[in-house]
């Protein structure tokens, strides 16, 4: 039983690391939209996942028995206690990068999330139904960008394309596991992401034809998140986001 809430702490801090370090990124499009009301979307999306980082982090801290905090998980570790999925990572990039990325990731949440609604445990159940709404918004919005980008310009089409063949490789570790993980799936706690992974290639692959894009071909995958194996660019993006809580520890606002 130690070992399986030992398995649990580390399932839940890794949801709670994808949804910070996105959230993180699309923060960084404050102030640098393509225009004032798609500014205002992104940030709003920033926050749902923000506020869906907080909803992991606490009940982590709930499963330490008051040992830690939100606030330890996210500003007190480095990059190799991180264990979110490398695409949620990634640098910006351009606004194509962003909405391909985008897409990618709310069609995985859309599927992950109804899955952990029937997760044994009732705190994963709550956070669950409360993001799945948040979710098919988010995934109405970067479906329309990719087929408005994708069909559009002929510059809006390279650029939609080339986001597509730079992230593709990071999207099989999304699919893949690891073996505390498994002992989760067959306790019928965390979600069993394998058997998603066919439906949700169906799904991407029919917004791409919607959006004239071509699939990208399957010649190169980078995996190591979940095992706190990282990009170079974590790092750069904990010291921004960590800096202040660092510089002044214990401070309360």
């Amino acid at each position: 039983m130690m070992e399986q809430q030992k398995e649990l702490l580390r399932y839940v801090l890794s949801l709670g690391d994808d949804a910070l370090t996105l959230g993180h990124r699309l923060s960084e499009w404050a102030s640098h939209g393509p225009f004032l009301e798609e500014d205002i979307a992104l940030g709003n999306v920033a926050l749902d996942y923000l506020g869906r980082a907080r909803m992991f982090y606490g009940y982590a801290a709930e499963l330490t028995n008051g040992e830690k905090s939100e606030d330890d998980f996210a500003f007190l570790r480095d990059e190799r206690q991180y264990t979110n999925h490398l695409i949620n990572e990634l640098p910006r990039g351009d606004f194509a990068f962003t909405m391909a990325r985008q897409l990618i990731v709310d069609i995985y949440q859309s599927l992950v999330l109804v899955q952990l609604v029937d997760s044994r445990i009732p705190m994963l159940s709550a956070i669950a139904q409360k993001s799945i709404k948040e979710t098919r918004y988010h995934l109405m919005r970067s479906q329309d960008w990719v087929v408005k980008l994708g069909d559009g310009t002929e510059e809006s089409h390279q650029r939609m394309q080339g986001a597509f063949n730079d992230i593709w490789g990071y999207i099989p570790e999304l699919f893949e596991p690891d073996d505390g993980e498994k002992q989760l799936i067959d306790a019928e706690i965390a979600v069993n992401t394998p058997n998603l992974k066919n439906l949700f290639h169906s799904k991407l692959a029919h917004v791409l034809e919607q959006a004239t894009l071509t699939v990208p071909a399957d010649e190169w995958a980078v995996r190591g998140g979940r095992a706190g194996y990282h990009t170079e660019h974590l790092s750069h993006l904990l010291c921004v986001m960590q800096s202040v809580h660092r510089a002044y520890p214990g401070c309360e606002w």
